[in-house]
C-alpha cells in the first residue's frame, strides 16, 4: 500500500535523524496490520490551516521561532510538544497562500470547476517538526485527509509550498523526491538543491545562493572591494553558499580575508574571537551570509567592543529584517547593502488579512488553530484561556476585534518579498494542473501519447508540467523554471539609511537581473546610497592598492592573491593596464618610456649633417675641396711656370683631381645610412685615395729616373717613364683597386644596419662592411702603396733641391701613414657615428697632410716669392749646391 510505503521509508529517517526530540516527536502508533483504513491511531498535533477543496494543496511555514519538547520522565507519557515565538511574517506567508487559493478558485478561467483547497503547517523552524508535517501531507495521515478504503486516488496533496528553510528542504525533498512528490520552495536557496540527480521535483520561486552570491560578487567588483571578511551561519544555507562565494570571488580576483562560521550556540568566548578578528582585519567590508537569529548575537558584541567604520554587505535572509533597525545598532550597522528578493505586488492581499477572524475557523478542527494563535499573540488575550488566566488579569478574546486598531506587521503589503514568492509558487501549481487538464487525449506526453486524469493522478505527471511553466504574473514578473527548477534571477539591492532623526529607511537603490544581456546585470545607482562613515564615499578594502600601470603584481609568498607588491618593469618592458600580471617586452625598435607604461621608437643615432659634430666634418671638407679647387686654378693659371713645369704638371692636376674627390668622398659618410651610400663610400674612398697615393707613387719614380738621366748612362732609364707610361701606371695600379672594389661590392657588399648593441633606448644606424676580408684587402692595398712611396721618397731625400720633390713626398706620406695607422685602434674602439666620425677624419687629415705638404711650397714660391719661379732661379740653387 502506498501509505505504508511512506510510514516504513519515515521510520528509517527517524532512526538516522537526533533521536531525543524526534523520539518525542514521533510518539506514534503504526497503523493496524488488519484495518482496512489508512488512517494512523495516534499522532501529536500539528499547528495549521485547513481548507476543503476538491485538490488540496499543502504548506509549509515559520510560523514559530522555537519548538519547546517537555521533559521525558521514562515514567509516564510525555506530554505534547509546542512552539513557541509567533512571527507574523511566517503568518503572513501562510495568509498568503490561503488568498492565492481563494483567488485562484474565483477565476473563472485559471481552474473552472475545480475547487482548490489547501492544509498548512507550521515547521516551528525544527528539523523535526518541519519533517513529519512534510510526511502527514504526502501520506495523507492527518485526519482532513480522506481517502477510499484501497489508498487509491488523487494523491492527499497534490504538491507543497515549501518549506522556507534550505536545510529542512533537502531532507524532505531527499525523501518526497524519491515519489516525485513537487516541492515549490519559496525561501529555499541553497545551491545544493539545484541538483536534480538528488531532488528531482525540487523547484524554487527563489533564486538559488548561486545566484545570490553571483550577484554580491557584481556589486564587490562594481565597487572596488577585492578585500572582505566572510560570516555564514552554520547550516545548509550557509555553509553551501560560503562555499560558492570563496570560489567566485577567487575566480573574479578578490580575496577572503577571513571566514568565520557565526556559532550555534552563541557562545561568548567564541562570539569574542570573532569580532576580535574582524577589528583586527584590514578588510573594511564584512559579507554576511546568514538569517537575524545567527546574526543578532554577533551584532551584540560588534557594539560591545565598539566596532565601528565597516561596510556590511546582507544577503536576503535578513536584508529586510527590521529587527537591526534600532538607535543602538544603526551606528554600527547603517550603509549596510544587501541582495533582497524581488518585491512584487499582490492586489487585494491587504484587505485580505485585515479581514481575518478566529470565528471563521472551524472550532472542532484542530487543524485550524494557527489563526486564533495569531490573534491571541496579536491581541494579548485567549479566546480559550485556561484555568485561572481570568484570575490573573489576562484578558479574553471575542474574536471581534479589529486588526486596524492595533500597530501589528499584518496589513502591511508595502514590502512584499518572501510572500510574492509564495503567492508564485502557489500560482505556478495552479497553472501546471491547468496545463495538464487541458492535454487532449492522443496528444498527451506520456506513453501511447496518453494523458493524466485528475481521478487518477500521479505526483510525477504534474512534475512534468511543472518543469514547463511559463506566465506571466499581474505584476509583470514572467515565472518559469529552468532545468534544475530554479527561478529566473533577479534581486533587489536595498541600502539602509540612517536618517538624521535616528530613523532606518531602506532604499532600493539598484537592480541584478540574471536574463539581462551579458554585462548589463547589474544596475546601481551609486548616488543615492547612504554611506555610514564621515567622508559619505564608499570605503577602501583591498589587500594591496592596485599596481599602476607601469609596474607588475609581484604575489607575497603564503598570503592570499590580493595581497601583492608592485614592481617596476625593467627597461624595455611596460605594462598599460592596471594590476598587470606581467610586463611585455617592447618590440625591436621601440623602447619603454620613463614611466614604463608606453612603447615609444627608439631614438635613432648617425652621423647628422645638423648636429655640431656632422657640421664641423662637413665644413672642413668641402673646404679641403674648396683649396684643392683654387690649388687647381692657380696651377692652371701659372702653368707654364718653371714651378709647375719642374714638378710634373700633369700629375699635378690628376693629384689635385684625386685630393678633390678624397675630401668629398668623406660626404657620404654623413647621414643616414642607405644602402646606395654604405656601398659608394668605401669603394669612392678606396679608388680615390689609391688614385691619390698612385700620382704620389708615379712622381716619386719620375724625380729618381730624372735624377739618374743626369749621371753618365742614365739617359736610358728616363724612357721607361714618359707621360704615356705614367698615365698607365697610375691607371693600372688604380684598376687593382677598383677590381678589388668590385669583387667586394658583389661578393659581400656593406648594408645599412640597424645596431641595437651600443644603447638600448638608440638605434645606431651603420653599415656594416659585409665581408672584413674585403674592406682589409681595400685598405691594405692603400697602405702598400703608401709604404712604397714612402720608401722610395725616402730614399731620394738627398737628392739637389731643384728635384728634391722627395722630400715633400716623404713628409706627406708620412703623415699619411701616421694617420692611418692610428686610425686602426680608433676606429674598432669607437661606437656608431664615432666610428663614422673618426674614418671621415682619418680622410680629412691624410688628405690635408698631401695638400700642405706636396702643394703648400710650390703655391708659396708661386704667391709669395714669384722671383724664385724662374729657370734660372731654380738651375742657380742647382748650381750652388753642386
Amino acid at each position: 500500500m502506498r501509505v505504508r510505503q511512506y510510514i516504513n521509508l519515515y521510520l528509517s529517517i527517524v532512526m538516522i535523524l537526533n533521536s531525543s526530540s524526534l523520539s518525542l516527536l514521533l510518539n506514534y502508533s503504526s497503523a493496524s496490520s488488519t484495518s482496512s483504513s489508512c488512517r494512523l491511531r495516534e499522532h501529536f498535533s500539528l499547528n495549521g490551516m485547513y481548507q476543503k477543496g476538491d485538490v488540496i494543496l499543502g504548506g509549509l511555514f515559520e510560523v514559530h521561532y522555537f519548538t519547546v519538547f517537555p521533559e521525558l520522565s521514562f515514567t509516564s507519557e510525555p506530554q505534547q510538544l509546542y512552539c513557541e515565538g509567533f512571527t507574523s511574517c511566517g503568518f503572513q506567508q501562510a495568509q498568503t497562500m490561503a488568498f492565492a487559493v481563494d483567488e485562484i478558485n474565483r477565476d473563472p478561467d485559471l481552474l473552472p470547476n475545480i475547487k482548490l483547497g489547501y492544509q498548512l503547517y507550521d515547521d516551528c523552524q525544527k528539523l523535526g517538526v518541519s519533517l513529519r508535517a512534510a510526511m502527514s501531507l504526502a501520506s495523507g495521515t492527518e485526519k482532513e485527509f480522506l481517502l477510499d478504503e484501497n489508498c487509491s486516488g488523487s494523491p492527499p496533496v497534490l504538491g507543497i509550498v515549501g518549506d522556507p528553510g534550505s536545510t529542512n528542504s533537502i531532507a524532505i525533498s531527499s525523501v518526497l523526491g524519491l515519489f516525485r512528490v513537487p516541492m515549490v520552495s519559496h525561501y529555499a536557496t541553497c545551491s545544493c538543491l539545484s541538483d536534480r540527480g538528488k531532488y528531482p521535483s525540487f523547484f524554487r520561486t527563489i533564486p538559488s545562493d548561486a545566484f545570490q552570491v553571483r550577484a554580491m560578487i557584481q556589486i564587490l567588483r562594481r565597487l572596488g572591494w577585492t578585500w572582505v571578511g566572510l560570516l555564514f551561519s552554520d547550516d545548509d544555507y550557509g555553509v553551501q553558499a560560503a562555499r560558492s562565494f570563496h570560489s567566485s570571488l577567487a575566480e573574479s580576483g578578490g580575496c577572503v580575508a577571513y571566514s568565520q562560521v557565526l556559532p550555534k550556540d552563541n557562545h561568548p568566548t567564541e562570539l569574542q574571537r570573532i569580532v576580535g578578528e574582524i577589528k583586527s582585519s584590514s578588510a573594511r567590508v564584512v559579507v554576511v551570509i546568514s538569517n537575524e537569529a545567527y546574526l543578532l548575537p554577533l551584532v551584540d558584541e560588534v557594539v560591545v567592543q565598539n566596532v565601528k567604520g565597516l561596510q556590511w554587505i546582507a544577503s536576503e535572509a535578513w536584508t529586510t529584517s527590521s529587527v537591526f533597525h534600532t538607535p543602538r545598532l544603526m551606528p554600527y550597522l547603517g550603509g549596510t547593502l544587501g541582495i533582497a528578493i524581488r518585491r512584487g505586488e499582490i492586489p487585494g492581499l491587504r484587505d485580505f488579512l485585515l479581514s481575518i477572524r478566529p470565528n471563521d475557523q472551524p472550532d472542532n478542527n484542530p487543524g485550524n488553530n494557527m489563526v486564533r494563535q495569531f490573534w491571541e499573540a496579536v491581541f494579548g488575550c485567549r479566546l480559550e484561556p485556561p484555568a485561572g488566566w481570568v484570575e490573573a488579569g489576562g484578558d479574553i478574546c471575542t474574536g471581534q476585534e479589529d486588526l486596524r486598531d492595533v500597530e501589528t506587521n499584518c496589513g502591511d503589503v508595502s514590502e512584499l518579498r518572501p510572500e510574492y514568492n509564495v503567492y508564485k509558487a502557489v500560482y505556478a501549481l495552479a497553472h501546471a494542473l491547468h496545463d495538464l487538464l487541458q492535454c487532449v487525449p492522443g496528444r498527451g506526453p506520456f506513453s501511447g501519447h496518453s494523458c493524466a486524469s485528475l481521478q487518477r493522478l500521479e505526483h510525477w505527471q504534474l512534475v512534468h508540467y511543472l518543469e514547463r511553466v511559463n506566465f506571466t504574473t499581474g505584476f509583470g514578473d514572467r515565472v518559469s523554471f529552468d532545468d534544475n527548477g530554479d527561478a529566473l534571477a533577479i534581486y533587489d539591492i536595498l541600502n539602509w539609511a540612517w536618517l538624521q532623526d535616528g530613523s532606518v529607511q531602506v532604499e532600493n537603490v539598484g537592480v541584478i537581473d540574471e536574463s539581462a544581456p551579458a554585462g548589463q546585470e547589474l544596475t546601481l545607482d551609486e548616488d543615492r546610497i547612504f554611506w555610514n562613515f564621515e567622508s559619505r564615499k564608499p570605503p577602501r578594502s583591498v589587500c594591496s592598492e592596485s599596481c599602476p600601470p607601469g609596474t607588475r603584481v609581484a604575489r607575497r609568498k603564503g598570503e592570499p592573491v590580493c595581497c601583492f607588491d608592485c614592481i617596476s618593469c625593467a627597461e624595455g618592458e611596460v605594462s598599460n593596464t592596471t594590476d598587470s600580471a606581467e610586463c611585455l617586452k617592447c618590440p625591436e625598435d621601440f623602447w619603454s618610456s620613463p614611466e614604463r607604461d608606453l612603447c615609444i621608437p627608439k631614438g635613432v643615432e648617425f652621423l647628422s649633417y645638423q648636429e655640431s659634430l656632422g657640421i664641423s666634418l662637413m665644413t672642413a671638407s668641402l673646404l679641403g675641396s674648396l683649396i684643392c679647387a683654387v690649388v687647381l686654378g692657380i696651377f692652371t693659371h701659372y702653368r707654364n711656370t718653371p714651378v709647375v713645369k719642374a714638378n710634373n704638371s700633369e700629375l699635378s692636376f690628376l693629384l689635385l683631381l684625386s685630393l678633390k674627390l678624397c675630401f668629398l668622398c668623406s660626404l657620404l659618410f654623413i647621414g643616414r645610412p642607405r644602402l646606395w651610400t654604405c656601398q659608394l663610400r668605401h669603394a669612392a674612398f678606396g679608388i680615390s685615395f689609391v688614385l691619390c697615393v698612385s700620382c704620389i707613387l708615379v712622381k716619386t719614380l719620375v724625380v729618381l729616373a730624372v735624377f739618374r738621366t743626369s749621371k753618365p748612362g742614365g739617359k736610358a732609364s728616363l724612357k721607361w717613364f714618359g707621360a704615356g707610361q705614367q698615365r698607365g701606371t697610375v691607371l693600372v695600379l688604380t684598376s687593382f683597386q677598383a677590381a678589388i672594389c668590385t669583387a667586394w661590392l658583389v661578393s659581400a657588399s656593406p648594408t645599412p644596419h640597424k645596431n641595437m648593441r651600443y644603447h638600448n633606448d638608440k638605434i645606431v644606424y651603420e653599415c656594416v662592411v659585409g665581408s672584413v676580408a674585403g674592406f682589409g684587402a681595400l685598405l691594405g692595398y692603400i697602405g702598400l702603396l703608401a709604404f712604397l712611396s714612402f720608401l722610395l721618397a725616402f730614399l731620394a731625400r738627398n737628392l739637389p733641391d731643384n728635384f728634391n720633390e722627395a722630400k715633400f713626398i716623404t713628409f706627406s706620406m708620412l703623415i699619411f701613414c701616421a694617420v692611418w695607422i692610428s686610425f686602426v685602434p680608433a676606429y674598432i674602439s669607437s661606437p656608431g657615428k664615432y666610428a663614422d666620425a673618426v674614418e671621415i677624419f682619418a680622410i680629412l687629415a691624410s688628405s690635408f697632410g698631401i695638400l700642405v705638404a706636396l702643394f703648400g711650397p710650390k703655391c708659396y714660391i708661386i704667391l709669395l716669392r714669384p722671383e724664385r719661379n724662374t729657370k734660372k732661379a731654380l738651375m742657380g740653387r742647382a748650381s750652388t749646391k753642386t
